[in-house]
């Protein structure tokens, strides 16, 4: 079978300051690291044994992972997997890049995120700039605040057009149609993002195919659904897995909603799931 893992760990901190994060310039202490560290190379060699799933892996680390020596070896390393059919990684890409060359590029992805409070428009254009020359496959996005539209519409004007930048509705702001329509026209796909959708009771593929993974091996059908349904190092997850309806009212993250199955959005994004990328770009 194909199955698809959302990573987190135990990774809690990040070398931004973002109004709108809660983990924003919080500190993780040395031994939180370890344990940290610890988690994902267990999670890397649980990947590498497991051979009997072709498997596609996002990093979705509370805090910024590639900072880190370990994420960056996880990339590097789950890329070179014949059975790893993607892995990819939220980012705000203020690492260094060099190393991205020693992966896979043909299985590794990126999914970028630009903070305009946290770095200059240049110096991220010149990450992306790097990224490119690289070969990487990366997508890029925003926060879609108010004070944000102008950095949106520089920055849609500076990437190259095979370049899809992505724009997260706020969370807890409403929209009138006016400014939706503003932020559309630099993500033609916003409107999937504008609206919480509609989900309980709604087919999902979260739980059969797709599975949330802790640091510690516990497997929840989702990030969104605390219930745990069973340990990815014990094999005991895989006696749950099966179709099953989304038990929530609502889903508004795109790591949550892109797997629902009404949406349509794995026809949008058809080799981009992960990644953010949609299709035929």
């Amino acid at each position: 079978m194909h199955l698809t893992m959302l990573y987190r760990g135990p990774l809690a901190s990040c070398d931004y300051a973002c109004v709108y994060c809660p983990f924003a310039k919080r500190r993780d202490s040395t031994q939180q690291l370890r344990a940290d560290r610890a988690a994902v190379r267990r999670f890397t060699g649980w990947v590498r044994d497991n051979t009997q799933d072709e498997v596609s892996v996002l990093f979705t680390p509370w805090g910024e992972g590639l900072v880190r020596s370990w994420y960056r070896e996880a990339m590097v390393t789950l890329s070179r997997m014949t059975h790893v059919r993607r892995v990819a990684i939220q980012t705000n890409m203020s690492c260094r890049s060099a190393w991205i060359a020693d992966c896979d590029l043909d299985t590794a992805a990126f999914w970028v995120t630009y903070h305009p409070t946290q770095v200059t428009q240049d110096r991220f254009l010149r990450k992306c700039e790097e990224l490119t020359r690289i070969g990487a496959r990366f997508s890029v996005g925003i926060v879609g605040l108010p004070e944000h539209l102008d950095d949106a519409r520089h920055l849609r004007k500076e990437l190259p057009d095979d370049v899809y930048l992505w724009v997260n509705a706020a969370e807890g702001h409403a929209y009138t149609d006016e400014q939706a329509a503003d932020w559309q026209d630099i993500d033609p796909l916003f409107h999937h993002s504008r609206h919480a959708h509609v989900s309980k009771g709604l087919p999902c593929r979260t739980g059969d195919t797709v599975i949330s993974v802790l640091g510690d091996g516990t497997v929840r059908r989702c990030h969104f659904v605390p219930q745990a349904i069973g340990n990815l190092y014990d094999g005991s997850f895989r006696a749950a897995l099966r179709p099953r309806p989304c038990p929530l009212s609502t889903c508004d993250c795109h790591i949550g909603y892109v797997h629902l199955e009404p949406t349509g959005l794995y026809d949008v994004f058809a080799g981009g799931v992960l990644e953010r990328i949609p299709a035929l770009r």
